[in-house]
């Protein structure tokens, strides 16, 4: 017999959807304040390995000579990421989701074995939780670059009157790499995101629109008892 079998709270789900399209706007019109100083590149000396980014791609884009359009989108944006991620935190904390998302010292030794489950390696299940050791990592990490991208944007927006706070990320030009560091880890978040997501399947992604998830429950036979189900369930006709 299938059953619905509640998830993920709405305040979490809103705090979700609301992120997601911010925080890739943020990172786009970023690209546009970049395009006035494109300095980094993967390499040594004067050999580069990989540029970020050729001109051929600001221009198919059309990203190039829109530096003021960028920093007023991304000044804008950036108060709806940081307080969409102040009330995340505020929420976590005060209904106790935090022990779901918080890593313990098994998450790390259970990650690798979702890494090895992913990658077809290890064949048995993994366990049955809310969030495994991998998601826990990945997830508290993500929270934690939120707040590395407040602190070092604050730091090269407002370089003179947060002189401390620059000062403390090493200065301006620290500041400014530690904030396209995090940029680059947040696309490849977003990328290994949506694959797992695709993998996991409908019903997975379901739980984080509608807030429930479609499980299977063994029907209870003449003589056993009902197998008791965790979660406030109903029936799915």
């Amino acid at each position: 017999m299938k059953r619905l079998v509640a998830k993920h709270p709405l305040a979490i789900r809103w705090f979700h959807w609301l992120n997601f399209p911010v925080l890739a706007l943020m990172i786009w019109s970023g690209l546009w304040i970049y395009w006035a100083n494109d300095v980094y590149r993967l390499g040594w000396g004067r050999t580069t390995v990989l540029k970020f980014f050729p001109t051929s791609f600001y221009q198919a884009f059309h990203m190039d000579h829109k530096l003021a359009q960028g920093m007023s989108w991304h000044f804008v944006l950036m108060w709806v990421f940081a307080l969409n991620g102040l009330a995340y935190v505020a929420y976590t904390l005060i209904s106790g989701e935090w022990r779901y998302l918080l890593p313990t010292r098994h998450s790390f030794a259970e990650a690798w074995q979702v890494l090895l489950h992913d990658l077809g390696v290890r064949k048995a299940p993994l366990p049955a939780r809310k969030f495994n050791g991998a998601q826990q990592i990945a997830y508290t990490a993500v929270i934690l670059m939120g707040a590395g991208s407040l602190l070092t944007g604050l730091a090269i927006y407002k370089p003179t009157q947060l002189a401390g706070l620059t000062a403390l990320l090493g200065g301006y030009e620290w500041a400014r790499l530690e904030h396209f560091a995090l940029t680059i880890g947040y696309v490849l978040f977003f990328l290994v995101h949506i694959a797992q997501v695709v993998r996991a399947g409908w019903n997975n992604f379901r739980a984080m629109v509608a807030g429930f998830e479609v499980v299977d429950v063994p029907e209870a036979g003449p003589t056993a008892p009902a197998a008791p189900v965790s979660s406030p369930t109903a029936p799915l006709a």
